[in-house]
């Protein structure tokens, strides 16, 4: 499956503006589409029809910086937003599909666990969402269901999305769970945009398309987002309600490793965590 193209994410862009958003006369007639028009945004950001025609085409070859960020500018795109769009167009050609190697746990990030010993619930995330290891705590807190040992064969690796979307009892774990699905569905898009060519990737997005229809139905609105810090509303099995915040710790070297840890955002949560 491929998991999207330029063309497709300025499309669902471009329908989430209204003429009114950018202060445009509608002059009354109806439209036929919500949003804008292709004429009105490649008017407003200095591209002929033509050209922007094809971008949503996907056949207008190599796009500069410059028109790239001249239509974040008009389509209103955040940070995360932006980072993709420009992902997208450096990989505008259809990618030839690679079977990536297996992820295998970077030093610096494997040490960095190791210091938290088990004090604080830590998990190690690859690039697709992958449990690369996690430290006793960490498991407990998130999957204590399944094996402690499973993170250490790649065949056996959980793997969070696949949880979130496709295991009742992973899913019943959160409380804000349709707050968090947005955000790992939007922090998804984000990373097929950096790893076009990863199969294993455009894998997972298809697998889960065609087993969650929640996952389909999120996917469709085109959202992303990065995924840094926020908060989880957990209704644990064995010590019940607890509210941590999660914090993602990067390595310059090794930027697809995610150090996730989990600390307490209240007195009661933290002495339920204490029972781990």
């Amino acid at each position: 499956m491929r998991t999207e193209t330029l063309g497709v994410f300025l499309k669902t862009r471009r329908g989430r503006i209204t003429p009114e958003d950018l202060g445009l006369r509608s002059y009354g007639t109806q439209r036929r589409v919500p949003g804008l028009r292709r004429e009105e945004l490649a008017h407003l950001a200095g591209v002929s029809v033509g050209y922007y025609t094809r971008l949503e085409q996907d056949q207008a070859g190599t796009v500069s910086r410059q028109v790239l960020d001249a239509l974040a500018r008009v389509l209103r795109l955040d940070d995360a937003e932006t980072a993709h769009l420009h992902n997208l167009a450096r990989g505008s050609a259809p990618p030839r599909l690679e079977t990536p190697a297996p992820e295998v746990l970077a030093p610096r990030v494997s040490a960095l666990l190791a210091s938290l010993d088990d004090a604080v619930p830590a998990i190690v995330l690859g690039r697709r969402g992958d449990i690369l290891a996690w430290n006793r705590t960490g498991h407990q807190l998130m999957a204590e269901h399944l094996d402690h040992s499973a993170p250490e064969d790649p065949a056996t690796r959980p793997s969070v999305p696949r949880m979130f979307f496709l295991d009742p009892l992973h899913r019943d774990l959160y409380r804000n769970w349709e707050e968090l699905a947005r955000i790992h569905i939007g922090y998804l898009r984000l990373t097929s945009g950096r790893y076009p060519h990863d199969a294993k990737l455009a894998e997972l997005i298809g697998e889960l398309t065609m087993h969650s229809a929640e996952f389909a139905e999120l996917w469709a609105t085109g959202e992303v987002a990065d995924c840094t810090s926020g908060p989880m509303h957990l209704q644990h099995p064995t010590i019940g309600r607890v509210d941590v915040d999660y914090q993602v710790w990067l390595q310059p070297d090794s930027p697809d490793h995610r150090l996730e840890i989990y600390t307490p955002r209240d007195a009661r949560s933290r002495d339920a965590l204490a029972l781990l």
